[in-house]
């Protein structure tokens, strides 16, 4: 594991420096965008397809979906209630919410959960996402955000599962439950797409990473929010998967996806519903650094609970 955290730090350390450096006249933004599009128009569907079109889909499918599903509903109402008892404002509240339930599941948990546990992980977190955080984030994760915040122009929040990983993983799973044989050309192709999606993730990530986003005036948000993303999300995770019917290699993979650090997407989301954009940015590069302690603790909890 604490390999795996070196080799995430020095990808995510060449983002930061990207970003101070500005090789060739390309800002963090500029070359973040183009490398972000890449990942989500090609490279993760890519890997959704290759995962899902010859994955063992059954109960386990289900399990992840309530896993995801519980998991970060009892982070949500966590965050609401500390909200509600120090009276945060509307705007702050629904920030501290995005920022406290929703983990980087993908952009962070693909490459750390594989290199941890190995190949057959990649299944667990491509599930996790595209089947039950994902889902979860483009209706609750944006009825909260339109309810806290203030958006121009309403839209269904079920209008954004019209997204290329969405409408590839319905692909995927089709063929799969159909039985239909992935040629190995088209195997190997996806592979090779594959295989580059987590160091960009990972180098995106640090091309998002600012400490100028850390103030002094939303540190009294900040533990709330690390509280809840480093210690009760996964200890309530883990609560819950001992319940289910999961063996503990799955189980371990699943629970510390979980316990990944806020996710990126969410500043989309304050932006575009008027919340605090700069208190989220604090809790992305807050939550990502206390993760790298953080997380090799919940590895040992688990491999060995």
């Amino acid at each position: 594991m604490n390999s795996t955290l070196i080799q995430m730090t020095l990808l995510t350390a060449c983002g930061v420096v990207w970003r101070l450096l500005q090789p060739a006249g390309l800002s963090a933004m500029q070359t973040r965008v183009v490398l972000t599009s890449v990942v989500y128009y090609l490279l993760m569907p890519a890997m959704i397809l290759d995962v899902l079109w010859q994955t063992d889909m059954g109960i386990h499918s289900l399990q992840y979906t309530l896993l995801g599903w519980g998991s970060l509903s009892f982070a949500v109402v966590c965050a609401w209630l500390i909200g509600w008892l120090f009276r945060f404002d509307n705007k702050r509240l629904g920030t501290v919410i995005l920022a406290s339930a929703f983990p980087n599941v993908t952009y962070l948990g693909l490459p750390i959960i594989e290199q941890t546990f190995g190949p057959w992980a990649r299944s667990v977190v491509i599930q996790m996402d595209v089947i039950s955080a994902a889902p979860y984030l483009f209706t609750v994760g944006l009825l909260i955000a339109r309810h806290y915040g203030d958006e121009e122009k309403p839209r269904s929040p079920w209008l954004a599962l019209n997204a290329p990983p969405f409408w590839t993983a319905a692909l995927a799973i089709a063929l799969n439950m159909g039985g239909v044989p992935a040629p190995d050309w088209l195997v190997g192709a996806l592979q090779k797409l594959s295989a580059a999606a987590a160091p960009l993730m990972i180098f995106s990530l640090g091309l998002a990473l600012d400490w100028r986003t850390i103030s002094w005036r939303n540190m009294p948000y900040m533990l709330p929010v690390l509280l809840i993303k480093m210690l009760a999300m996964p200890f309530g995770a883990w609560f819950l998967a001992s319940h289910l019917a999961l063996d503990a290699p799955h189980q371990a993979a699943a629970v510390l996806d979980l316990a990944m650090p806020s996710m990126l997407l969410g500043i989309v989301f304050c932006d575009r519903f008027r919340l605090d954009s700069p208190l989220y940015a604090m809790a992305v590069t807050v939550t990502t650094f206390a993760s790298l302690l953080a997380l090799p603790l919940w590895h040992g909890f688990l491999v060995h609970s």
